[in-house]
């Protein structure tokens, strides 16, 4: 005879399956009106415990000893982010306000291309002149 603790365990896995599938992490994808998709990015954290033990009774064999259990489980679901799907772009919207350094390195790229568009630019006219 198989011991109580495993179905108590299985029964809390298979609970904690149903709570959580990858359309927690990776939301249903949303279109909009302009021609964008924007796809909800979530951090799922979960965790479970389950225990339990048998009583002593001496006079009773293993397999009818009394048994005593329990298990509980947590799950936090917390939004990261959205990524913005368009013709020929993805972008990712993040959840929360970033750093000032976050943004920093977010507008970077932008930053380089306007430095590099003005340097053609006043290179252009130099040569014009």
């Amino acid at each position: 005879m198989e011991h109580p603790i495993g179905d108590l365990m299985q029964t809390t896995l298979e609970n904690i399956k149903d709570m959580v599938d990858v359309n927690t992490v990776i939301g249903e994808p949303i279109p909009t009106g302009g021609g964008a998709t924007i796809i909800p990015v979530s951090k799922v954290t979960f965790g479970f415990v389950a225990g339990g033990g048998d009583f002593d009774k001496n006079e009773l064999p293993e397999t009818d000893k009394p048994f005593a259990g329990g298990s509980g489980a947590g799950v936090s679901v917390q939004p990261v982010g959205f990524l913005v799907v368009q013709q020929d772009s993805v972008k990712v919207l993040p959840a929360q306000q970033p750093t000032a350094w976050e943004r920093a390195l977010n507008a970077a790229p932008q930053l380089l291309e306007d430095v590099k568009n003005l340097l053609q630019k006043k290179e252009g006219m130099g040569q014009g002149q």
